[in-house]
């Protein structure tokens, strides 16, 4: 199931709480999680789990994970459904699905874990 939520919707905390500060995720993904009020959270639940998730801020991808291709690759069809994303700084363990998701991946000199997708 997807949900789509801010910071002050009813029980973002509550499937989110664990994201913020996880040094898990923040090694996995090399990006630090912040529940910042101008980002829109798409968030893949199963079982009542987050399984993956996105944020978006002002058509920019802030944020991106997911435990498996599958859940990240219909977040982000949903996510270029909704918004016109604009260049986007993002982690490049990802790299593969933001090319099948139809995204164009720009390698950037200076940026040894992150891609710049649009």
């Amino acid at each position: 199931m997807i949900l789509k939520m801010n910071n002050k919707s009813e029980k973002f905390y509550e499937y989110m709480g664990r994201i913020f500060g996880s040094r898990v995720i923040q090694n996995q993904t090399n990006d630090r999680i912040y529940d910042d009020d101008n980002k829109m959270w798409y968030i893949y639940l199963e079982d009542e789990r987050i399984v993956a998730f996105v944020s978006v801020s002002n058509n920019v991808i802030k944020n991106i994970y997911g435990v498996k291709h599958k859940y990240l690759k219909e977040l982000l069809e949903e996510v270029r459904k909704e918004n016109r994303i604009m260049f986007s700084t993002v982690t490049n363990i990802y790299e593969d699905i933001y090319t099948e998701t139809g995204f164009k991946v720009n390698k950037t000199d200076g940026f040894k874990n992150f891609v710049v997708i649009s």
